[in-house]
């Protein structure tokens, strides 16, 4: 089988073809930095760097951009109600995205562009718009005319997100700014007093949100380029306006269009007005980054994945059943090398990214990995806990991967000393049941048990692992 991807733009399964053999060419829509992330920001990171490594498994050399929305009205806002610059206010939220992308295993993107630095590139845009009649200016704003686009032989505005034209409304308020039609979005917004702007033909001003994207993907990933991802919150306006502005401009832009799913609460979208919100720090009090990042893409990219904290744990225990296969096989022989993924891994993989799928394949494995340790049978759980690693690094979560060996952080040296700290209680306690001092033995136990450290009597010995943390 090869790889079929769930396509927004045709609603049906359709199997990749790239733009050009063997490189595979992905935008997404990456964060508007006004706030500090949340589980919902993040899973669309997961989501798109699970495709990014099978892609790669795959054999292509994927060039990912994923960019910044570092100029909006939000953040505007939200500057101005803290009494900060709002280039600080951005920069600070940023450095947040990454950490959070970076303790969740998410690969660094080929490119992170930034909407301030591509100025030059947007006004080349406009300048196309308009002089193809699907532009124009009005008191130093640029406007898409979404009309004369739809009237067009060519016109497809609707086709993403199957709204028809009298049912547009692009939600840009009610500062019209010289608009012809309300269902007209802005390209360019002319400058307001106290509001950052940068010099246009048509005047002083800032960027409108659809136009930065079109520009970057399209700078970076040349005129037609594979796949354009982003959440499902985006198909419109933001997704829908992309497209048409760049087929508007004679690009054929991106030849897939993916979008995943919300993380939900109490079935509603995970959003800050609904006051639901929780933070990637926050959650990282309970689990650790492996974790969730382990539950954030359990479900399939494009259902709902529902909050609760009794689903984070589950999600974060059976993890640990295959992180504790893994391990206690690498503590039996030499090195447990990254060997090949089965092929109902392949399968799973190559039917639109289905994880849930894929994860059933890797826990059956697991057991019968389990079952032949249990029987002394090494060489069948060294092939086990091989293929394991290899399903389990294109999902980002192998748990030999240096990333994670330290318990989600990347901290070796903290897990050395850990490790070093908590032997020398296993040993003491071993010495006291070797001198039938079981009062001792259970102290230590007890001990450890309290710092969050849980002990189990094996065939091979006492064996210790973080305890799962409680909210």
């Amino acid at each position: 089988m090869t790889l079929h991807l769930y396509d927004t733009a045709t609603r049906s399964l359709r199997e990749f073809t790239p733009v050009r053999e063997g490189h595979a060419s992905v935008y997404l829509c990456g964060a508007t930095p006004q706030a500090v992330p949340h589980i919902g920001h993040v899973r669309s990171g997961v989501a798109f760097d699970i495709l990014r490594r099978w892609l790669l498994a795959c054999g292509y050399d994927v060039a990912f951009v994923r960019n910044v929305t570092d100029i909006d009205d939000k953040i505007l806002t939200k500057a101005a109600e803290n009494g900060r610059p709002w280039w600080e206010w951005v920069a600070t939220h940023e450095r947040e995205f990454t950490r959070a992308y970076d303790a969740l295993g998410v690969l660094p993107p080929s490119t992170e562009p930034r909407a301030t630095g591509h100025v030059t590139q947007m006004i080349d845009y406009m300048e196309r718009l308009i002089e193809r009649g699907y532009a124009y200016p009005a008191e130093g704003s640029v406007y898409f005319d979404v009309a004369a686009w739809s009237a067009a032989p060519e016109g497809d505005y609707g086709h993403l997100s199957g709204h028809r034209l009298d049912e547009v409304d692009q939600g840009e308020g009610a500062d019209l700014r010289g608009k012809r039609d309300p269902r007209d979005f802005a390209l360019w917004k002319a400058a307001k007093p106290g509001e950052p702007s940068w010099p246009t033909p048509w005047g002083e001003g800032r960027p409108g949100w659809h136009l930065e994207c079109s520009a970057m993907a399209t700078w970076y990933l040349g005129h037609t380029f594979d796949i354009h991802g982003g959440g499902l919150d985006l198909q419109f306006p933001h997704h829908e306006n992309e497209a048409a502005q760049s087929h508007a401009a004679g690009d054929g832009f991106a030849r897939y269009w993916m979008h995943n799913g919300w993380v939900t609460m109490a079935g509603e979208k995970m959003s800050k007005s609904l006051g639901n919100v929780l933070s990637v720090p926050n959650i990282l009090t309970a689990v650790r980054p492996v974790e969730l990042r382990y539950y954030l893409g359990s479900a399939h990219y494009r259902s709902m994945l529902e909050y609760s904290p009794e689903a984070l744990q589950e999600a974060a225990a059976g993890y640990r059943r295959i992180e504790a296969f893994v391990r206690r096989v690498a503590e039996v022989v030499p090195e447990v090398p990254v060997g090949e993924w089965t092929d109902g891994f392949a399968a799973a993989m190559d039917d639109d990214l289905g994880v849930p799928a894929a994860l059933a394949e890797i826990h059956g494995i697991v057991r019968g990995g389990n079952t032949a340790l249990a029987a002394g049978d090494h060489d069948s759980a060294l092939a086990a806990a091989s293929a394991v690693r290899a399903m389990t690094a294109v999902l980002g979560v192998d748990p030999l991967d240096p990333h994670w060996v330290a318990g989600g952080g990347g901290d070796d040296a903290a897990t050395t000393a850990l490790d070093s700290l908590v032997r020398a209680e296993l040993e003491a306690r071993n010495t006291a049941r070797s001198n039938k001092d079981f009062a001792t033995a259970d102290a230590i136990r007890d001990r450890l048990v309290e710092a969050g450290v849980e002990v189990a009597d094996t065939a091979d010995g006492q064996k210790w692992s973080l305890a799962n943390r409680k909210d």
